[in-house]
């Protein structure tokens, strides 16, 4: 592994690549902020996907990518006269001393009237009593108050949601921050009785034919399974990316059988289809 002196180089050896590309190249030279949103986007997802199949040689280089991306746009703020890179990381590297009293000021953890803390972020409060955090479960729960008392931070619990955010990350999220601030089931066994309540609502709106609360039900029904997959620190985004993953080998080892055989998949009958597919399932096991 590298010095952190080789690390610094090789981070300044990017920025300076970077200011030579926007100097010279014509497709570096017209970026903006809003030409890059796609490309971060796609580069993000990218990067999920070597995580995902565990590859880290890809992952090494997709987060040169989303790094890249980072550095980019910090590039455009500064020629606007707004900040720089250092300004990012300072801003980052503060927030993360701010928001982990029970590491940088052991201290205050507990206490009643803490002293000063010797970094509070410019227009925030003092965090206030700090709960001891001695599980990760313990140091969320500080998190998401801390955050709440920062001057650019979350306005409410749920303001920090990405309304961006893919809806099955998106309700993940929206559950385990509200679980932060004590909003929870009591027992993780409790969330069983409400999915089974959400499935039923969804079958009888299905069998009345009411499109529009067949539609409502099944969002409550996902909401509450999610909701079970996260009591049971399970993540539902990960085990349906492996389910897809896992439909995608099985249905191509069917195309595939066709195109061998000459013959396309809709002269195929479902019983054909669903013997291919039980061989393919063996072939994983």
């Amino acid at each position: 592994m590298h010095t952190r002196e080789e690390q610094m180089e090789a981070f300044g050896r990017l920025l300076d690549v970077l200011d030579e590309l926007r100097q010279k190249c014509p497709w570096d030279k017209k970026q903006t902020n809003e030409s890059l949103r796609p490309n971060t986007i796609e580069e993000t997802f990218e990067l999920c996907d070597a995580i995902m199949k565990n590859d880290h040689h890809e992952m090494m280089k997709e987060l040169g990518d989303v790094l890249m991306h980072t550095c980019f746009y910090a590039m455009i703020a500064r020629e606007e006269g707004l900040y720089d890179i250092a300004d990012v990381l300072n801003t980052e590297t503060d927030k993360l001393l701010f928001r982990h009293p029970h590491v940088y000021h052991p201290s205050q953890v507990g206490a009643k009237h803490p002293r000063p803390l010797p970094y509070v972020p410019e227009g925030a409060d003092e965090p206030g009593e700090f709960s001891k955090a001695e599980t990760s479960g313990e140091v969320l729960k500080n998190w998401e108050q801390i955050k709440l008392r920062e001057k650019d931070g979350n306005k409410t619990v749920l303001s920090g949601v990405p309304a961006s955010l893919p809806s099955l990350i998106k309700a993940y999220r929206i559950q385990d921050k509200a679980r932060n601030v004590g909003f929870d089931w009591a027992k993780k066994e409790d969330v069983w009785q409400k999915v089974h309540e959400e499935l039923q609502e969804l079958e009888d709106e299905l069998a009345r034919e009411d499109k529009d609360a067949s539609e409502a039900e099944l969002g409550d029904f996902l909401f509450s399974v999610i909701n079970a997959a996260r009591l049971y620190h399970l993540n539902p985004d990960n085990a349906l990316e492996r389910t897809n993953q896992k439909f995608i080998n099985r249905f191509n080892y069917i195309e595939q059988h066709s195109i061998r055989a000459g013959r396309p998949l809709t002269d195929m009958t479902l019983e054909e289809m669903d013997a291919l597919w039980n061989e393919a399932k063996k072939s994983e096991q």
